[in-house]
């Protein structure tokens, strides 16, 4: 590991994170923003000649939105999407006015003004927000940037055909709008052989034809594998650039970023006979020593995660049931006194991967990342 970029928690952690060290801390979340950049950099070499875009909505996946999309731009990413308003505008303090920003949820009814203050662009999914946004450029008295989205199959968000091909014969429908770029999002990407993918693409083809001539935007993190005829103008890679595989089907091709260890509390023997944390989930047989860590589900570790902790790639098994602010480990396999308080062993690195914790959970990697709570120090590095 070199160096060390930063050791606090995001804006907004609770105020205890905020003041603990890293030796004081139950858990560390250890945060590789160098690999971030390598992800980015092999995921733009996929595309040839299209852009590459940032998604850092829900906080970065749960990473620091402010930290990623900072090291995005230093690979020369230039184009961000997040969810709502909100996040828009804390991106836009965290990085100045150079980048676009793109609220894919489009813009509450009347923040519109919030929105064009902040320099947002609004993603249009509806002929509702396709009016307000008009209104909007109208009252500004000048020309606001959009994307317009159409639904192509998700049946989620953006336009449906019958609105598209409404507004494409309303000549004063774009009055005011810079249409910057016109996108649609994929269903079934991470199942290339999906007939879905095809035929979302064919009709993204037919409905973009019918809107003002604009760059294209269809893929996510796994359409950026689909091939060169999903990649359009710009590709919108967002779980990818966290370590996630966009290839489930296949070996991950994207570096991991993330790396969660949590303290050791206590050890203790625990004899045949004896029962273990909540409801006595757990029964012990014969003679087993244990460990408490301190890392729960208030934490954002799933409770139903009936998963596992490392130490030197000897896997540690959770006894009975994950608490609010603790599990119990079976440290049977380890020699005896090799762990003591305070020492760490991992929830998420080398020896678990972010989506091998999430299948434990029945759930994906993104709802992992996303779920991480602020309890944790947080450290960033750049390997």
């Amino acid at each position: 590991m070199n160096d060390v970029l930063k050791k606090s928690v995001p804006e907004g952690a609770a105020a205890e994170s905020a003041t603990v060290g890293e030796s004081a801390a139950g858990a560390i979340l250890t945060i590789d923003l160098g690999a971030i950049r390598e992800n980015y950099r092999r995921l733009k070499a996929r595309l040839g000649g299209a852009r590459c875009a940032g998604v850092v909505k829900a906080d970065g996946y749960g990473l620091g939105a402010g930290q990623v999309a900072a090291a995005l731009a230093k690979e020369g990413c230039d184009i961000f999407f997040v969810a709502l308003l909100s996040e828009g505008a804390l991106l836009r303090k965290a990085l100045g006015w150079r980048p676009a920003i793109y609220v894919l949820n489009g813009i509450a009814p009347g923040a519109e003004g919030e929105a064009e203050a902040a320099g947002l662009t609004a993603v249009i999914n509806s002929v509702e927000q396709l009016a307000a946004w008009h209104a909007a450029a109208r009252r500004a008295g000048r020309k606001l940037p959009a994307a317009i989205q159409v639904d192509s199959g998700m049946s989620r968000l953006g336009m449906a055909a019958a609105e598209v091909e409404a507004v494409a014969g309303d000549l004063q429908a774009f009055d005011g709008i810079d249409v910057t770029l016109v996108m649609s999002h994929l269903a079934c990407a991470d199942e290339p052989a999906y007939p879905a993918n095809e035929q979302q693409r064919l009709e993204f083809e037919r409905l973009r034809k019918m809107l003002p001539k604009a760059p294209a935007s269809l893929a996510n993190s796994s359409g950026i594998f689909l091939g060169p005829r999903f990649h359009y103008d710009l590709a919108r890679p967002g779980a990818a650039l966290y370590g996630i595989n966009p290839t489930p089907a296949e070996p991950n091709p994207m570096l991991p970023v993330v790396r969660l260890e949590a303290r050791i509390i206590q050890t203790r023997n625990l004899h045949s006979g004896t029962g273990v944390g909540y409801g006595h989930a757990f029964h012990v047989t014969e003679p087993m020593a244990a460990a408490t860590i301190s890392l729960g589900y208030g934490d954002g570790w799933h409770r139903r995660a009936a998963a596992a902790a490392f130490l030197d790639g000897v896997r540690l098994p959770f006894l009975g049931r994950v608490s609010m602010d603790s599990i119990i480990l079976d440290i049977s396999a380890l020699p005896p006194g090799r762990l003591k308080a305070g020492d760490l062993v991992q929830l998420i690195g080398p020896s678990q991967t972010v989506d091998q914790a999430a299948g434990h959970a029945g759930t994906i990697g993104y709802e992992i990342l996303t779920s991480l709570g602020h309890r944790f120090h947080r450290r960033y590095v750049n390997r």
